[in-house]
């Protein structure tokens, strides 16, 4: 990991600013929610499990569902100095990481945590500007506060920038 880069862990958030970066690791199913004001310069990234912290009991880690996980990522960044009228979203990660005989959708937790994702962002009026989700792999994702990079690492699928 680069020095000055925040590790942001599997059901966990976090926000900086310029200089910083934001990274998490192992993206499967899970989705990496990047938010990201280009005026003031502070960004934030959610690595949300779950789409929905209303269908679980057990939900007291804000972090690790998509509804609850941006929203409370917003609120710090807006601490921070952002302003939610400028906040821009990019997404990654929701992959089908196992094959599944059933159609059931609640097998398909990387699509139905992309679909949340981008539900959330719209109730909250932010713009998704990219994504990289679904597909059958994992990724890595990198985001930097100077310029809202969002750098996405995979193994065998080589990395991009959105």
């Amino acid at each position: 990991m680069k020095p000055g880069m925040i590790l942001v862990g599997m059901a966990d958030l976090n926000a900086t600013k310029a200089p910083g970066a934001l990274t998490t690791l192992g993206l499967g199913s899970c989705i990496g929610i990047a938010i990201y004001d280009p005026i003031s310069k502070v960004a934030g990234l959610a690595h949300i499990m779950l789409p929905d912290s209303r269908s679980i009991s057990n939900n007291s880690n804000v972090a690790k569902f998509a509804d609850t996980a941006t929203a409370k990522l917003v609120f710090d960044m807006v601490k921070l100095g952002a302003d939610r009228k400028r906040l821009k979203a990019k997404i990654a990660g929701g992959a089908q990481m196992f094959a599944f005989s059933s159609t059931n959708d609640n097998m398909q937790i990387g699509k139905r945590n992309a679909e949340a994702s981008r539900a959330v962002l719209k109730l909250l009026n932010i713009p998704i500007v990219a994504e990289d989700v679904g597909l059958t792999y994992g990724r890595t994702v990198e985001l930097y506060a100077d310029d809202g990079r969002y750098l996405i690492k995979t193994i065998g699928h080589g990395q991009k920038i959105i």
